[in-house]
């Protein structure tokens, strides 16, 4: 019996994608990579902006069209849609034969197997949004040499125009020891990256521990011996401490890298999205790991055309971007999401000022990655190599400052054959946009 796997979205969800498919196998299913040999086809869904909604129903009318020559017995949706539009799922894509929510991807094969019973009416599975789905194997999809570590689920915070904690419920850590055996279980496997996910990273352990404790957690990881990097993403500024900041400080293994997503600088923007910080504070976290470690690289995320915003706080906004310098910088605008405080405010942005709002935005990020990326000419940097351009003769690989699929590359040069895994030293000496070029240092 093959199965297809389509996942959709963020980290997060691929991680649920890769215990699915390491239900799936071991249960005896076979994983095909090919629409035309698949007996199931399971879609892992995203539905946090109207963009990614549509990327997902289009894909699940495309890949139900392969019901017509015969093979394809069932259509599996999983994740964020399945969990927010059940009902209209089960109305409007007659192409759908099981679904799963958020918190319950340990049902997949119980979907299946009542799938190939041919039951008539579409199993629905959705657990209450609490606990967390029973943990088992991993298939890893990241080629073996990194992987994500999803600390915890869902998310106490409010955000006004986030439905995430609708869909995915309340905060809930995963327990210390069964994160740090599955990072042990990773690296033996080869892995020698771990990036630490969550919808917010910062404040694990609050609701299992009594305190914030992902400190402790990265204590802890940094002495799993082969593991090389260690990554963080999605800090809340306001809960990043200075003793995390410390930890990252002077564990070697931690990378000077943080995503911290701030979304807005206006402090009348960030009342109003429900954010518990204002620009002071970003400008004064900002500050504090830079003076700790001044090669950090500041990752974040802005929204563009929030409700209420005006020609003047976009110019601010981008006056604070040039004024930051951040290392890496991604924007969307902003998505009206139904069941959201924000989506009922007035003064709601027209989509074509959302666009150019956001163009302008990343052109001038553009800029400023630019001018950051010149900085690196001549220094010696530990690359990750990650693969071959052959059409070109050179590696690709990432430094401490990339995060796979959102930020830059170094095209490396080497007389040397590299292989995916490999850390190497390459000297800098040339750079665009994005992404460095260096040489493999003698």
């Amino acid at each position: 019996m093959n199965v297809l796997f389509v996942s959709l979205g963020c980290d997060k969800n691929l991680v649920d994608s890769e215990h699915m498919l390491g239900d799936l196998m071991d249960n005896g299913f076979s994983i095909c990579d090919s629409e035309e040999d698949a007996d199931i086809i399971v879609v892992n869904t995203c539905s946090f902006i109207a963009d990614a909604m549509e990327e997902s129903i289009q894909t699940i009318i495309d890949l139900g069209a392969y019901k017509e020559n015969g093979r394809l017995k069932g259509l599996i949706v999983t994740g964020c849609l399945g969990q927010r539009f059940t009902e209209d799922i089960l109305k409007d894509l007659p192409e759908v034969d099981a679904i799963i929510g958020t918190n319950s991807y340990d049902e997949l094969v119980n979907a299946i197997n009542i799938i190939l019973e041919k039951h008539d009416e579409v199993p629905v599975f959705k657990k209450d949004l609490v606990g967390l789905p029973r943990d088992g194997r991993r298939v890893l999809t990241t080629g073996g040499h990194y992987a994500y570590l999803k600390i915890a689920e869902g998310c106490n915070k409010r955000c006004t125009y986030c439905a995430i904690p609708y869909i995915r419920g309340n905060y809930r850590s995963v327990p210390m020891e069964q994160l740090i055996a599955e990072a042990k279980e990773l690296v033996a496997g080869g892995v020698k990256e771990l990036i630490l996910v969550a919808q917010e990273t910062t404040v694990y352990g609050i609701d299992i521990y009594g305190g914030k404790s992902l400190t402790k957690l990265l204590h802890e990881l940094c002495k799993i011996e082969d593991l090389q990097w260690i990554r963080i993403l999605y800090a809340y500024p306001e809960e990043i401490t200075d003793e995390l900041i410390q930890c990252m400080a002077t564990e070697p293994k931690i990378c000077h890298y943080i995503d911290m997503p701030i979304q807005h600088c206006n402090d009348d923007i960030l009342k109003s999205m429900g954010r518990k910080t204002n620009k002071a504070d970003i400008m004064n976290i900002a500050a504090r790991l830079r003076n700790a470690m001044p090669d950090i690289s500041l990752r974040t995320t802005l929204i563009c055309g929030f409700p209420g915003e005006t020609e003047a706080m976009h110019e601010e906004l981008l006056q604070f971007i040039k004024d930051m310098s951040f290392d890496r910088l991604g924007a969307f605008a902003y998505s009206r999401e139904d069941g959201t405080v924000a989506a009922e405010m007035e003064n709601q942005v027209e989509d074509s000022l959302k666009e150019k709002w956001l163009e302008e935005v990343m052109l001038c990020q553009k800029d400023i990655s630019l001018s950051n990326n010149e900085k690196y000419i001549g220094r010696t940097l530990k690359v990750f190599i990650e693969g071959k351009l052959p059409e070109d003769g050179v590696f690709i690989g990432r430094t401490y400052r990339d995060t796979p699929s959102v930020d830059g590359f170094i095209f490396v040069n080497s007389e040397t054959e590299l292989v995916s895994g490999q850390f190497v030293e390459v000297t800098v000496t040339g750079f665009d946009e994005y992404d460095l070029i260096g040489d493999v240092k003698l």
